[in-house]
């Protein structure tokens, strides 16, 4: 699949927006490299659109020193609403005996081709701004919490970040996933 030329302007046009009115995340930064790596390649344009069309509202975030890439990451001030309502992974939705969600976090950022946060990536994030005062976001967790039947996922609530932990199994209706691409 490949995005129209006039999607692909209206989508920069989005973007670049969001890059100027919002500096600070990004200092020393300028846009035209950034539009021009993701010109140059159509699948991480994909999911840069699927993350904009899905309501992340992507911004840059950092710089890779290690890959050259650029680091966008969903910045809208909640989880956002069309990723919300979803339990963990696969695993999780398959053990439901009821009330299944319509689809897990991990499947679904794999399907849009980007990364769940981290714990370290959320505290960055977080660094930036305040996010996810109202709602909260499915984390990347580690594999023996995991293997444990639980899953972690983070908010900013009284001034502070707390990470939380939950069975990966539930879902709430406040709760969704922040992603992350590197262009």
């Amino acid at each position: 699949m490949e995005l129209s030329k006039e999607h692909c302007e209206q989508l920069f046009s989005v973007l670049r927006l969001r890059f100027e009115k919002n500096m600070a995340r990004h200092k020393g930064f300028h846009w035209e490299p950034i539009q021009a790596r993701a010109e140059a390649d159509q699948k991480k344009l994909l999911a840069l659109d699927k993350m904009e069309e899905s309501g992340g509202e992507p911004d840059v975030i950092g710089y890779d020193e290690k890959t050259g890439e650029y680091i966008f990451c969903d910045c809208a001030a909640e989880s956002p609403k069309d990723r919300r309502s979803f339990c963990y992974d696969l695993a999780a939705l398959e053990s439901r005996k009821a009330n299944k969600p319509e689809h897990s976090v991990v499947e679904l950022a794999e399907e849009m081709g980007i990364e769940l946060l981290s714990e370290e990536q959320y505290h960055h994030l977080q660094s930036l701004g305040s996010f996810d005062l109202k709602t909260s976001s499915w984390l990347k967790t580690p594999p023996e919490i995991r293997k444990l039947g639980g899953a972690i996922f983070g908010d900013r609530r009284f001034g502070r970040v707390f990470i939380y932990h939950n069975g990966a199994d539930s879902y709430y209706a406040a709760r969704g996933f922040r992603g992350m691409l590197k262009i």
